[in-house]
């Protein structure tokens, strides 16, 4: 079996898929999708073509590391995100041609349902709450939410008391069996963080998520020893070298991203690094399908893993926009878990004609820049 064609798909500003063809009847997909730079991972996807081209596909190892290295250069999300989503696809690849999906492959199931969570976020108080009660009545047994506002340095105590009652009434709403995350998504300084993290008695966190900005990681062991709320991190992490500088920092909770941290085969060597410190995985998934089938695989494979981020409405079959990127409805909602999805490789279909039709005319917008009052650069 030789690699004859290789293809990235840019359908909108947060969502790139690829496409590795053979001269067999089987091709493998997978997600390369860098959040507002998906013009620079498919550029990156192009470039990386020329290593696999006439190329067995089967040699996964072999491939991923010349994809990492064999440009000299190396890391950051840009090449990591494109590695990762070929990483993907040759994965899925190899799993169609043997007939079992990519958890097989990686040692057998470590579990057969995976726990999920999703965002009940809201500009309002009373939206965030309706956001949660739908989730709830559909049978999510857990739901993250973020700040909806600009956050300085340091901000006067009503905003981060107004952040407070704004979560303690999701609290309320949810009441104790249901876990809520929280999603500070590293707009704090260390010293707000700090200011934060002492007033959650009240809501009692599953976690909370990126309390400082990746580049202050440094800061994680200082912030972790001072608090008894669980601290999660990893999103903008890429390999598991960035990882070993946080995991002993006393976090609880790692998140590496399928579609960012070079892919399966990364993260799976990530998830063994965070177990040697009894640090969980809860995979970062906030883009589309394949990124989501890919996190299913290794979390039905890995000991370690305690959650899992879903961006797809999978309680609601078919409403997300990109559902009709899938033949039929591979994601199976139940007790707030997804199933093992059925199928070999990555578990999913995909609609070859929906995909190539919606690059066409991809869907633009990236992520918001922000400012501070006094016209300085404020954290998304």
């Amino acid at each position: 079996m030789r690699i004859t064609s290789v293809e990235a798909f840019r359908l909108s500003a947060r969502l790139c898929l690829v496409r590795i063809g053979t001269d067999s009847e089987h091709v493998g997909w997978g997600e390369a999708t860098l959040e507002s730079r998906t013009r620079s991972v498919a550029a990156a996807v192009e470039e990386l073509a020329e290593l696999l081209l006439g190329q067995d596909p089967r040699g996964i190892e072999w491939h991923h590391q010349r994809l990492r290295k064999g440009g000299f250069y190396r890391g950051g999300p840009v090449l990591g995100s494109a590695v990762a989503g070929l990483d993907q696809a040759l994965w899925d690849l190899k799993g169609k041609t043997l007939g079992a999906p990519v958890h097989e492959l990686l040692g057998g199931p470590a579990r057969d349902r995976v726990r999920i969570y999703t965002a009940a976020h809201g500009h309002t108080t009373e939206s965030m709450l309706t956001r949660a009660r739908e989730l709830v009545d559909a049978g999510y047994t857990a739901v993250k939410t973020a700040p909806e506002l600009v956050l300085g340095y340091l901000d006067v105590p009503s905003v981060l008391d107004g952040l407070v009652e704004h979560w303690e009434a999701l609290r309320r709403e949810v009441g104790p069996d249901v876990d809520i995350a929280l999603d500070l998504h590293a707009r704090f300084s260390a010293p707000a963080s700090r200011r934060l993290l002492a007033r959650l008695g009240g809501v009692d966190p599953l976690f909370v998520e990126e309390p400082l900005p990746p580049e202050l990681q440094r800061d994680l062991a200082g912030l972790c020893a001072g608090t008894t709320v669980p601290i999660a991190t990893g999103e903008r992490l890429y390999d598991r070298w960035e990882v070993s500088d946080v995991i002993g920092s006393g976090i609880a909770v790692l998140q590496p991203d399928l579609s960012h941290a070079h892919g399966i085969s990364e993260v799976v060597r990530i998830a063994a690094l965070a177990d040697l410190h009894g640090v969980r995985l809860a995979p970062h998934c906030a883009t589309g399908p394949l990124a989501l089938a890919a996190c299913l695989q290794v979390d039905l494979a890995v000991p370690n893993v305690l959650i899992q981020e879903c961006p797809m409405e999978v309680h609601r079959p078919g409403a997300h926009p990109w559902s009709s990127l899938l033949v039929g409805n591979p994601f199976v909602f139940q007790d707030g878990h997804l199933l093992a999805p059925p199928g070999p490789g990555l578990g999913v279909e995909v609609d070859e004609d929906a995909v190539r039709l919606a690059a066409r005319t991809p869907v633009e917008g990236n992520s918001p820049v922000w400012s501070l009052p006094d016209g300085s650069y404020a954290e998304w």
